[in-house]
């Protein structure tokens, strides 16, 4: 029993230095100079390949020089770079069974011109009511198929608002160049015959990751990954005079805490295993930055990987608390939980099941290779107003929300960054059928 009670206090003094490093060494008026600075107008929305995102990876890439880490393993800067074939559309026609279809009932995810004229190498594909277009239109986004795919009217509104976003044009690697997918919203009692024409401008445009990484004192080749996207949409359509989608919540709150993360385990500087830290470009057109980064590193040897996406308000489970997306899937969330008692802060399950967000931000990238990523989050998305507007600004936040999050994340992750916790693998996409 003394022994027990001796361990007890033992741990308790040992949290309680890990609470006073946090709050010694993560500072909210540091916080909120970074997420001004990344939400404000003269980034532009942080489109993906506009001067807005150039000017934000500048400022990131000063972030990890001032707090002292050092380039990714093979890369002589923090810009981890890689090109896009970004595929604008010149023209798009369709015709199913002798009809022309409406231009705003059609929506392509294509890389290159083509012709099809009830061509027998594409499949023709239904999307019903019953089914998640959502789900199903990302499924097809990562494919290599070519297919002629008739989406039903139920999806309408979701319809017309992935249609705006893709109508600029889609964004491939070269290796997938062979996707030719086409959506037809719309009832067709039976397909006889059909036609697709679609002319493109295609160019190969640069894009890059900024990555930092402080190498593990003793289990250097274990690594544990801390992510967030920092592109946004860049300009909109105005509302009340405004056009910048400034992606405060989404995702500069994020990004803010990988920096923060950054500073606070360089100063700690007693990490056993290797930290890695990045912001990812291109999430919001197609998770592009993560997927590559995720090509470029070994997944059996990440450990774990801390997704971050809009900390900037209260969840709805109250102050101090966020959920973990696939909390079910591995002992990541378990673990994080652990680590926090004796705080007032706790994490829960994702309770959004239905937005399937544990395959909607960059952690996707590396799960689907088996490591345990995950994302935190504290956004209410199924009534957050300000989600992907203009209206997303550093004014809609709770800094002191953000701050929270960012130090739970501090003290929820010591024992995988020890060394001492290593959570299970997540199931690969094959193994779950």
């Amino acid at each position: 029993m003394k022994k027990y009670i001796a361990t007890l206090v033992f741990a308790s003094m040992a949290f309680c230095g890990f609470s006073q490093d946090v709050n010694k060494l993560i500072d909210q008026a540091d916080v909120t100079r970074i997420i001004k600075t990344l939400s404000a107008d003269d980034m532009e929305g942080r489109g993906t390949f506009t001067p807005g995102i150039e000017k934000a990876a500048k400022f990131i890439e000063g972030e990890y020089k001032q707090a002292g880490l050092i380039p990714l393993t093979g890369n002589a800067t923090y810009r981890q770079n890689f090109t896009m074939l970004r595929s604008t559309p010149v023209k798009l026609q369709a015709n199913i069974n002798g009809v022309s279809v409406a231009a705003e009932n059609i929506c392509a995810l294509v890389s290159k011109s083509f012709n099809w004229a009830n061509s027998p190498d594409v499949k023709v594909e239904q999307i019903g009511s019953e089914k998640n277009f959502r789900d199903e239109f990302l499924a097809y986004m990562h494919s290599h198929k070519k297919a002629l795919v008739l989406v039903d009217p139920a999806f309408t509104a979701l319809f017309q608002k992935i249609r705006e976003h893709m109508i600029g044009g889609s964004t491939n690697f070269k290796a997938d160049t062979s996707r030719e997918v086409i959506f037809v919203l719309g009832k067709f009692d039976a397909l006889k015959s059909f036609s697709v024409n679609f002319e493109a401008t295609t160019k190969e445009l640069p894009l890059c990751n900024i990555v930092g990484m402080i190498p593990g004192k003793t289990k250097p080749n274990e690594y544990v990954v801390f992510g967030g996207h920092y592109d946004h949409l860049g300009i909109l359509k105005p509302v009340q005079g405004d056009s910048i989608a400034n992606g405060a919540d989404d995702d500069a709150s994020g990004t803010t805490a990988v920096i923060t993360l950054a500073k606070y385990y360089k100063k700690l500087n007693n990490n056993a295993r290797t930290l890695i830290f990045v912001a990812f470009t291109a999430e919001e057109i197609g998770e592009y930055g993560s997927q590559y980064f995720a090509r470029s590193v070994d997944p059996d040897k990440v450990v774990a990987m801390f997704n971050i996406e809009m900390i900037g308000k209260p969840s709805k489970f109250g102050e101090n608390s966020a959920f973990i997306t696939g909390y079910d899937r591995s002992d990541f969330g378990p673990i994080l939980q652990r680590n926090l008692l004796g705080t007032n802060f706790n994490f829960h399950p994702d309770p959004y099941p239905d937005q399937n967000l544990f395959y909607r931000s960059d952690n996707a990238s590396l799960a689907e290779l088996g490591v345990p990523a995950h994302t935190i989050s504290t956004d209410q998305i199924d009534i957050d107003k300000y989600y992907h507007t203009v209206k997303d600004e550093f004014s809609t936040l709770d800094v002191g929300n953000i701050t929270s999050t960012i130090k739970a994340i501090a003290l929820s992750s010591r024992t995988i960054v020890s060394g001492k916790d290593t959570p299970t693998r997540v199931a690969k996409p094959a193994e779950n059928k």
